[in-house]
């Protein structure tokens, strides 16, 4: 059995100080359990930041304000120890959504005062019973979609208030198989090893479907969507994808890790590739796009079921010269 009950617990102390923390606390509840020195990295346009007082001061006094009577809905919740680094540092990965009244503005996004569901996934490495590392997603455009603010044309597949696993175990906080951890980080990397060619001679379908069930679930960022079946996936997302990128750069995490039946990863970037153009809309450009992902993944049998991507939209948009906050205010006038 896998045992990361301290980190487990240490996390869900963190989660439970800052559910209770009002914008002027929530400092001191960040200071509760990280280490003088965290390192955070945030979605554009927060990026890198060190320290509870500066990741309160840009991020969460902010959302607090803006986002009342919070409450964390969490979805999926395991820990393990990062590939990455040669299975040295052990991580805690939580995925669900920030569920909150949208009274004030955030981001130049302008509120409703009605519910708001801001889809959330992060990744915390604890050592020595502190948090001293955390990337932390939000899929900032699809609380702009929610506020009547979409600043994206017409997304090939269907985004959604999106669930949690299909199987609805995806809290794991209890000592969970080694095995099962093994056999999801095993399937996991069996599917990258197949992203990274790009191409392995097989029509897509056949190429997804020596890594994913028939009828995947790909639950993807707002701007893209959300598709159903392997036919689905690779007509909604996977091939208009590829058909719009060349040069894709090898694959680099920071994080890489699994328990039981659950497991993901995290890069910064994940990796680059030249625009030829067509993706959202975009016009191609010489110039690298920068993908920022988390990939959260289910897994049934030997192969992946279900998998919730983070994109940073707003990072890749401002790789490509576009300020996606200014074109939503735009279009709100």
């Amino acid at each position: 059995m896998t045992d990361f009950q301290a980190e487990k617990a240490l996390v869900r102390a963190h989660h439970a100080a800052i559910e209770a923390a009002t914008p002027d606390t929530v400092a001191e509840a960040l200071a509760r359990h990280t280490a003088p020195g965290w390192h955070w990295r945030g979605m554009c346009p927060f990026d890198e930041r060190h320290g509870a007082g500066e990741v309160a001061e840009v991020f969460w006094a902010p959302l607090l304000t803006a986002v009342t009577a919070m409450q964390r809905r969490e979805d999926i919740f395991f820990a393990g120890r990062n590939q990455i680094d040669g299975f040295q540092s052990v991580w805690v990965a939580s995925m669900g959504h920030l569920m909150g009244l949208f009274d004030a503005p955030w981001l130049g996004i302008l509120p409703t005062r009605k519910l708001v569901m801001l889809r959330y996934a992060e990744f915390h490495r604890v050592e020595q019973g502190r948090i001293v590392e955390t990337a932390q997603f939000c899929d900032i455009p699809h609380l702009m979609v929610q506020a009547g603010q979409n600043p994206f044309g017409p997304a090939t597949a269907q985004h959604l208030v999106q669930p949690g696993p299909r199987t609805h175990d995806g809290l794991l906080r209890d000592p969970q198989p080694q095995a099962e951890g093994e056999a999801t980080l095993a399937a996991i990397n069996a599917m990258i090893s197949d992203l990274g060619t790009w191409g392995l001679g097989l029509p897509l379908e056949e190429e997804l479907r020596r890594s994913w069930h028939e009828d995947m679930l790909w639950w993807g960022p707002e701007g893209v969507g959300a598709t159903y079946t392997i036919p689905r996936y690779a007509a909604q997302h996977s091939g208009p994808f590829r058909a719009a990128f060349a040069e894709r750069s090898s694959t680099g995490h920071l994080a890489r890790l699994a328990e039981a039946q659950y497991g993901g990863f995290f890069g910064w970037p994940n990796f680059t590739a030249r625009h030829n153009g067509g993706f959202m809309g975009l016009p191609g450009s010489d110039t690298r796009a920068e993908f920022r992902v988390v990939d959260i993944y289910r897994r049934s049998g030997d192969k992946l079921a279900e998998n919730w991507v983070f994109i940073d939209m707003l990072h890749f948009y401002r790789t490509q010269g576009v300020d996606l906050l200014a074109r939503m205010r735009s279009i709100a006038g």
